[in-house]
């Protein structure tokens, strides 16, 4: 019987999407004057992985690039070749067409072939330039298991025999078995191939690993005394090379031990052992290695479909529903007659809360996500235009919702590019104004409240408010000198908008910014913009951490409830009829606090008979919106509870001032009020 691998594959694919971007991320921060062994490791095993697996699942367009990269990467990290620029570039080439070979199995995307032909020559020809015999090598293992030295004692020994299969399925047990122990090939006359392996697992072990490729009923497994192991000194191909887990019995087993075995059976030596040669550096490594306490072997983490997650926090939400429509049915009880129930309800309120947290949080995903991205983005754009710019961020553990995280990568990858093309400066101009010829550009994100703040910050020249003002009014937009820097900066945001004085396949459409700012107001987020000539520019996005559920002030005005998102309010008041002016042409405004607001009421917008007219009979609230206030005049405030939010758009049709709805304790329906919308109508 043999095992259907296609079940595995969706796992590969993952997996390799995992180890591309973590092989990206390491190419990009290696230090190519002085690399660190550990990185080039990390590149290797990465590369190793990928072939490994592709080999398993007979990915032969995969296993060919990645068979001469491994063999490039090993040779640098050997110390027999100089790490160069050059190969770094040919290694990011490699991981995009590794990229696209991995999405033409997965999605079925079409495979540049010519590209990955290209590719396979570049490496080639890197790999014949050697460093010459003279030059210092690394000292650092060029095993994959790295514990697997001759300091470690291996306790038990088992004979592996496996049927008739194929080179392939051949190499990938020795592969997987070889991070057991050391394994060594004896092919018996049969055409069977016979492993040796020394280890301190167990068979259980060996059979585990053995399954996931062949039906384990035919395996047979043997345990043997260690001093029985036959010694034929094996030269592994260069695929086994490749591998980096094979190496001839010498140097797996104690010559002491094969020598006296060799005595015992009066066998004669074809070829004297020559020991391994362990430097000091290798041994204490080696025995810290060996004294690191085991690792657990079972997964600390699951992959789960996001079509399950999204189905249990809908699950949440008609159970934040189900409470919010007790709490409601047991206000109007005896709290002394039914004391018990009512603390129960309690209970059960704070138990809702807390497991609607703790499964909306497995939805959160880290900033890393996105920002990960960015780096070769940078590096490859500043290359383009011939600028000089340090990448940093901050905060990529904080994290965001998901269905968020997905939507901020194009708003935030306009942002970058424009801060490296507009932005910073270059080298020469830098130099002239007393900076380092190197810009700086970070990227961070932060946790405030029930948001998170994200900033994409420069040290370039600024923004030019005389160049954005000429250029507004050339597109005919209304503008005065008298505008505030922050209204100026807004500018950017206006649809056909650009500063730049040619088109380039970067920037100068005049697209893009507006998209920036329509994509961040869709996800009930606002951009602000602080900006000093000279000194830099930082760009400000704040984000809800979620959509799904949100906590909302129940409003009411007429016979209806509306749900206003708390994130926008400030504060509620009652104003004095002193308090309310008309402005000829403009509508009505109150006074707070020595600030006239404009008031904004809802009942006109929405074209409903209200309960009051009269401000100073009712409620206003005083929200805030792009750092502009106003006031949203009301009939009664309701109270303030969590919502769950649903989509209005796909039940019925889009309602202007209107988010989405959301179901009351009582059964009935309130609509979210999109207050962006409402007072840009108003305005």
């Amino acid at each position: 019987m043999t095992i259907d691998m296609s079940q595995f594959f969706q796992v590969f694919f993952d997996e390799a999407e995992e180890l591309l971007a973590e092989k990206e991320k390491l190419l990009l921060a290696v230090d190519i004057s002085s690399p660190d062994p550990e990185d080039l490791n990390a590149i290797f095993r990465a590369a190793h992985s990928i072939k490994g697996g592709a080999s398993t699942f007979g990915l032969t367009d995969m296993t060919e690039v990645t068979h001469i990269l491994e063999s490039l990467l090993d040779k640098i990290r050997k110390g027999e070749m100089a790490l160069t620029a050059e190969h770094v570039d040919a290694f990011l080439i490699a991981k995009d067409i590794l990229k696209m070979q991995l999405d033409g199995h997965r999605l079925g995307t079409p495979v540049d072939q010519d590209a990955v032909a290209d590719v396979r020559m570049l490496l080639q020809s890197l790999s014949q330039d050697t460093v010459p015999e003279s030059a210092p090598k690394a000292s650092f293992a060029s095993r994959a298991p790295e514990t697997d030295d001759a300091d470690v004692v291996y306790q038990t020994a088992f004979k592996v025999e496996l049927p008739q299969v194929s080179d392939i399925d051949a190499s990938a047990i020795m592969s997987e078995l070889g991070l057991l122990g050391a394994i060594s090939r004896l092919d018996d006359q049969g055409g069977n191939v016979v492993l040796y392996l020394r280890t301190n697992e167990s068979k259980d072990d060996i059979v585990s690993i053995c399954s996931f490729i062949l039906n384990p009923d035919t395996l047979k497994i043997t345990e043997e005394k260690i001093t029985n192991i036959p010694v034929k000194k094996v030269e592994p191909t260069e695929d086994e090379l490749g591998y980096g887990f094979f190496e001839p019995l010498d140097a797996m087993f104690p010559p002491e031990e094969v020598k006296a075995d060799l005595a015992d059976d009066k066998h004669e030596q074809a070829a004297p052992l020559e020991k391994s040669v362990i430097t000091p550096e290798k041994k204490q490594a080696t025995k810290k290695e060996v004294e690191k306490p085991p690792v657990s072997q079972e997964s600390s983490t699951i992959r789960v479909g996001i079509e399950k997650v999204d189905q249990l926090i809908n699950l949440i939400g008609e159970l934040v529903i189900t409470q919010a429509m007790l709490e409601q049915r047991t206000q109007d009880l005896d709290p002394i007659a039914n004391e018990r129930l009512l603390s129960s309800v309690a209970h059960l309120t704070r138990n809702t809360r807390d497991l609607q947290e703790a499964v909306m949080s497995i939805r959160m995903m880290p900033m890393d996500y996105v920002f990960s991205r960015f780096p070769r983005m940078v590096r490859d754009l500043a290359t383009k235009l011939g600028k000089k710019v340090e990448f940093i961020t901050y905060g990529a553990s904080t994290e965001l919702d998901k269905g968020l995280i997905e939507r901020i990568v194009d708003p935030l990858t306009h942002l970058v590019r424009n801060s490296i093309d507009h932005g910073i400066e270059m080298p020469a101009a830098r130099a002239q104004a007393g900076k380092s010829e190197t810009g700086k550009l970070s990227l961070s994100a932060v946790h405030q409240g029930g948001n998170i703040v994200i900033e994409v910050s420069d040290d370039g020249g600024g923004l030019h408010r005389e160049k954005i003002l000429a250029k507004a009014r050339q597109n005919g937009l209304t503008v005065s000198d008298s505008m505030s820097d922050s209204e100026v900066w807004l500018l950017i945001f206006a649809p056909g908008f650009s500063t730049a004085e040619t088109v380039t396949d970067v920037s100068g459409r005049g697209v893009g910014m507006d998209v920036v700012k329509r994509n961040i107001a869709a996800m009930g987020g606002v951009v602000d913009i602080r900006s000093a000539k000279g000194y830099g520019t930082t760009i400000t996005i704040s984000l809800p951490l979620t959509l799904a559920i949100l906590d909302g002030m129940s409003i009411k005005f007429g016979n209806e409830i509306y749900i206003l998102p708390l994130g926008y309010v400030m504060e509620s008041l009652q104003p004095a009829k002193a308090d309310i002016k008309e402005i000829s042409g403009k509508g009505r405004v109150v006074k707070v606090r020595d600030e006239y607001l404009p008031l904004v009421p809802l009942y006109e917008y929405f074209d409903i008979e209200p309960k009051y007219t009269d401000p100073s009979d009712g409620i206003v609230v005083i929200v805030e919106v792009d750092g502009k206030k106003a006031a949203l005049f009301v009939d009664d405030l309701v109270g303030q509870q969590q919502v769950v939010v649903k989509n209005i758009e796909s039940n019925y049709k889009k309602v202007p001032g209107i988010s989405g709805a959301t179901i009351l304790g009582d059964g009935g329906v309130a609509l979210i009020l999109d207050v962006a919308a409402v007072l840009r109508t108003a305005r």
